[in-house]
């Protein structure tokens, strides 16, 4: 018999109707935990919400600093980029919150996890996979799966007959997640990818055409492939990232429209905002260029969609992630500088660039005269850089040569006959 059930709540439109919804359907307490990763306002009075909603109680927990720190950190350092463009701010929240949820459930002995996820969505997998990971043992309700409520208007009139109070209405219906590294929209007019998005659809980010004629200088510093500073000042990641939002918000970076494959197999539209990310992502994939070889720059590009893959699909506790990362940690050690990048816009440019582990050397590029190269070397380089090649260009020479040599004379025709 489920007595108490632990659920991931947000305030938003979903959550909000799932409380009363289990009480009614479970006759269970329903204990609400809300996840702070940098909503900003959404979750003003979260607590006061839920329990309003018929919550026995709401446990706000701030999770922002392990949010950066042990996600995003992660992620960046590993290059993953999802679907060519997406920086994957919701998909590494998820593992997260849900761990946090089975902590908070174990706590208070809870007899099944709760979420509020869609059945057509990613994060029910990224919820649950991280359950399977922590809690294998407690059942989980998925509304959304059991329910007769169909579609966002469903269930703005459960809300409405329930008198549970949400900011979503009919006229502006979009499906928002929003936290330190990104605020994501889909819903609404969006799910016509051939129309345009509104213009009052973005909150982190000025439009490019209206942003500041002039162009803005940042510079970021990086300690063993870890942001660290912007403009010379050492901060806090969360304050890093904030810092950076606000900067890269201004000049309108950061702004993808994505039609994306969903883990579950359908396509779906998302519009994203992610303006501190895109400037770190920017600096980070450039300060590598600069550090690490060629054949380790190969062999990371190669992990880079891997690691995306798995954490776009959830699987952030396996040991797939593990071994991705003691590699990525071992090709960050030298990672350490400064980036400058010039914002103009809606652009990111690359303005400059230092490390003291730099494989540039300008002693051996330099088209001046120089003592640190021996041209002439080159030549013998080639020639057995190219050695296959000239194997392979006489060893058909020479099966050319014994072709016409073998050739049989036709007694009688002429000579050039003879040579087929």
């Amino acid at each position: 018999m489920i007595r108490t059930i632990a659920l991931a709540y947000s305030g938003g439109l979903d959550t909000s109707i799932i409380v009363p919804w289990l009480r009614e359907h479970y006759g269970a307490r329903v204990i609400c935990v809300a996840a702070e990763i940098g909503q900003g306002s959404e979750l003003a009075g979260v607590r006061e919400k839920a329990i309003a909603s018929g919550a026995a109680e709401c446990y706000v927990e701030d999770l922002r600093h392990e949010f950066v720190t042990e996600y995003v950190w992660p992620t960046l350092r590993a290059g993953a980029v999802y679907g060519r463009k997406y920086l994957l701010g919701t998909s590494m929240a998820r593992p997260l919150i849900a761990k946090r949820q089975v902590e908070v459930a174990r706590a208070v002995h809870a007899d099944a996890l709760a979420h509020g996820c869609t059945g057509k969505g990613n994060d029910q997998v990224r919820f649950e996979l991280t359950y399977a990971a922590f809690a294998p043992d407690l059942p989980v309700i998925a509304p959304w799966r059991e329910w007769n409520i169909r579609s966002r208007e469903d269930a703005i009139a459960y809300a409405a007959a329930h008198h549970v109070p949400v900011a979503a209405t009919r006229e502006k219906i979009y499906s928002r997640d929003r936290n330190l590294w990104h605020l994501s929209h889909e819903g609404g007019v969006l799910e016509n990818p051939a129309s345009v998005p509104p213009d009052d659809l973005f909150l982190l980010t000025t439009n490019p055409a209206a942003a500041p004629n002039v162009p803005e200088d940042v510079v970021l510093g990086f300690a063993s492939g870890t942001p660290v500073s912007v403009n010379g000042e050492s901060l806090s990641p969360v304050a890093l990232v904030e810092t950076l939002n606000t900067i890269g918000g201004r000049h309108g970076i950061g702004r993808i429209d994505l039609v994306e494959d969903r883990l579950v197999g359908m396509k779906s539209r998302g519009v994203y905002e992610t303006p501190g990310g895109t400037l770190l992502h920017t600096a980070h994939s450039e300060l590598e260029q600069l550090v690490l070889d060629r054949r380790t720059l190969a062999a990371k590009d190669l992990i880079a969609p891997r690691y995306a893959d798995l954490v776009y699909e959830g699987r952030w506790w396996t040991t797939e992630r593990e071994a991705y990362d003691a590699f990525v940690n071992t090709t960050q050690q030298r990672v350490t500088g400064t980036i400058i990048l010039r914002l103009f816009k809606g652009t990111v440019t690359v303005a400059g660039r230092s490390s003291d582990h730099a494989l540039y050397d300008e002693r051996f590029v330099t088209f001046g005269e120089d003592d640190v190269y021996q041209q002439s070397d080159a030549a013998g380089f080639i020639r057995l850089y190219g050695l296959s090649q000239r194997v392979r260009a006489l060893k058909d020479r020479e099966l050319a040569d014994a072709a016409v040599d073998t050739t049989p004379i036709v007694e009688g025709a002429p000579e050039a006959l003879a040579i087929a």
